[in-house]
């Protein structure tokens, strides 16, 4: 692995238009579980996908009950960055990284330090509430206040709708101008490097084709196989807080 590491370091160190696409590995490593992994949250708990259905949702009380008290003790709230994490504000602060594409939910690229107007969140923020009627958003720290205080499925206090998390649930649309966004930083990239992400979910995964037909170079950090390991200039195997901080530090450091 070492003469790949040292290649990318070098690719690295030529760019200017990094686009960085994250998915749940980088997560994991900050006691966040995926879904479908060995350790996964379907995988212990199959009621745990219908709970993270929009249609179960929005037509059972009783799934939003559940929901809110799994929100209660979501990992996140407990979760810092990792190396992982920590490597990429280095490539920001480094003025490498154009955009920071992420399938996670937690936030942890902006607490570890990433601006929050690089960082492209494809499938939304636990740390906001939605109402389903009318739009409004606000913390979600507020609401789950509400939930401990006995509100079970609390309502929206502008319009009595239905409150739910601002990510995006299975069943549910993504937004476009999020989508939009991601593919043009895609398509601006001169290195897309692709981490912790089973490349498996569209449409987010269509960024690495989409950067090599622009003539990006294509890197996939991942503990498994992907389908676009063929098409990728490099793959590297391996815990991603292990291999960023390698690829990410200044030439001189390891």
């Amino acid at each position: 692995m070492q003469e790949s590491i040292d290649a990318v370091r070098g690719w690295i160190e030529a760019s200017t238009r990094i686009v960085v696409l994250t998915g749940a590995g980088v997560s994991t490593e900050s006691g966040i579980p995926d879904f479908r992994g060995p350790h996964g949250v379907w995988t212990k708990n199959p009621l745990a996908e219908k709970l993270s259905n929009i249609h179960h949702y929005l037509s059972d009380p009783e799934v939003r009950k559940l929901s809110w008290q799994h929100r209660l003790d979501h990992p996140t709230w407990h979760a810092k960055p990792n190396a992982g994490h920590i490597a990429l504000v280095e490539l920001e602060r480094r003025g490498k990284l154009h955009a920071l594409i992420t399938q996670n939910i937690d936030g942890l690229h902006q607490r570890a330090g990433n601006a929050p107007e690089r960082v492209i969140e494809v499938h939304g923020t636990l740390h906001e509430v939605v109402c389903m009627s009318c739009g409004w958003r606000g913390p979600m720290q507020a609401t789950l206040e509400r939930v401990r205080a006995g509100e079970a499925d609390p309502p929206c206090t502008i319009c009595s709708g239905i409150l739910k998390s601002a990510t995006i649930s299975f069943g549910q649309a993504l937004v476009p101008e999020v989508i939009d966004r991601a593919m043009q930083a895609a398509e601006a990239a001169d290195l897309l490097l692709a981490v912790g992400s089973s490349l498996q979910v569209y449409p987010v995964a269509n960024v690495v084709p989409a950067a090599k037909a622009a003539g990006a170079r294509i890197v996939i950090v991942n503990a498994e196989p992907t389908p676009f390991d063929d098409m990728a200039d490099a793959v590297l195997a391996g815990r991603t807080g292990d291999v960023l901080p390698r690829l990410c530090a200044k030439r001189g450091h390891r």
